[in-house]
């Protein structure tokens, strides 16, 4: 893919240089230089990772032959999806459907430990909070339009929790990056979260050494801690401090 088309492609998408170096891993300012044409001859690799970023297929289908409906993209409902077969993993966001591939040991090993410290945060504390782990449905904005399935989220409102699914927006959220999910988790619904009123996004990145958290009753822009931080939770005001040492050591050892 030219430098052209990959401009085109991100006045298309929408994406600011930011978001196209962290889906890529190029460096902010290598990438402002390419498609500024300040650089000319971009090295091979840094290319190839600048087109994974916009060759990514996001929309997995237009039609399924279990739910004998054509319907275009952007139309269907949570009828549709809950009409899908049980062993198809996909999230609805704005009528489109999203693959999720079966998770990894890896992915599940850091967010199991996610959840189960705050998990015994709470239990310890007696809080009113529930949290829930993947796979459970979020109707995010009580529409017929999104249901999405969050790594980790955090629920303190006891009535939006349903026996089919929860209702409305968590109000914390934590997503483990997986490479087929980085456009999806820092564009599509960092987006989504934040018109929901989500409190707090979190993204775990192990590919990258970093988590970023984003706390949207804050003025302030996202704060970027290393992999292998001690990172407070701001909803409970930082008494919350999720450690992250053995998830920096396992990243370590994986990648």
């Amino acid at each position: 893919m030219k430098i052209e088309k990959m401009r085109e492609k991100k006045r298309e998408y929408g994406y600011t240089y930011a978001q196209i170096a962290d889906l890529s891993g190029v460096p902010l300012g290598t990438v402002q230089k390419i498609f500024s044409g300040e650089t000319q001859s971009p090295r091979y690799d840094t290319v190839m990772a600048l087109e994974r970023v916009f060759k990514e297929k996001m929309v997995v289908m237009e039609y399924t032959p279990a739910y004998q409906v054509r319907k275009k993209p952007g139309e269907y409902t949570i009828d549709d999806y809950r009409a899908l077969p049980e062993d198809q993993r996909v999230e609805l966001i704005d009528g489109y459907f999203y693959d999720m591939a079966a998770p990894t040991t890896f992915h599940q090993l850091m967010a199991g430990e996610l959840y189960r410290q705050i998990a015994n945060f709470i239990v310890d504390q007696g809080g009113d909070c529930t949290p829930f782990i993947s796979p459970v449905d979020v109707q995010l904005d009580n529409d017929e339009k999104t249901m999405i399935q969050p790594d980790v989220i955090i629920i303190c409102d006891a009535e939006q929790i349903i026996r089919r699914n929860i209702v409305g927006a968590p109000d914390f959220v934590l997503e483990v990056i997986s490479p087929g999910t980085k456009r999806r988790d820092h564009v599509i619904k960092l987006a989504k979260y934040a018109a929901a009123e989500v409190r707090e996004y979190w993204i775990v990145d192990p590919y990258q050494g970093r988590v970023i958290v984003y706390f949207f009753e804050s003025e302030t822009g996202p704060t970027i801690y290393p992999i292998d931080a001690d990172i407070p939770v701001n909803i409970y005001d930082g008494e919350l401090v999720l450690k992250f040492q053995r998830i920096a050591k396992w990243a370590k050892d994986e990648l």
